[in-house]
């Protein structure tokens, strides 16, 4: 059976001591935009362990992904005032990591490329 096509992108943020309620905040808001206004977004959690928070999002295309990264822009910069990015990952198949490459050349991001004869999904 093929690989049903997915992108996962995986931030890490550090977020300054006494922050992570407004943090927290931020993207609670961003999410809820983001479940009414993205269809192409198949999940999109956050997950913490102490001031360490983690992202995870996953997205149909490398399109939708774009329009995402996007979106979000505004909460990101915000959130970039109380916290800095100490690692971002995005997986997917190579055609569509290759799509975005040159638009996120400005961000410092490890692209996994995801091996579609190892595995399977439901």
């Amino acid at each position: 059976k093929a690989q049903t096509m997915s992108i996962t992108i995986n931030p890490y943020f550090e977020v300054q001591e006494g922050k992570l309620e407004e943090f927290k905040a931020i993207w609670r808001a961003a999410g809820t935009d983001v479940q009414s206004n993205e269809p192409g977004c198949a999940f999109y959690q956050f997950a913490f362990n102490g001031n360490i928070a983690f992202c995870r999002e996953g997205y149909d295309t490398a399109e939708n992904t774009l329009i995402h990264i996007n979106n979000v822009d505004a909460a990101l910069k915000k959130v970039l005032e109380i916290s800095k990015i100490i690692r971002f990952e995005i997986h997917g198949p190579a055609e569509e990591l290759d799509k975005m490459r040159g638009p996120l050349s400005a961000l410092k991001v490890d692209y996994y490329v995801v091996e579609p004869t190892i595995g399977f999904r439901r």
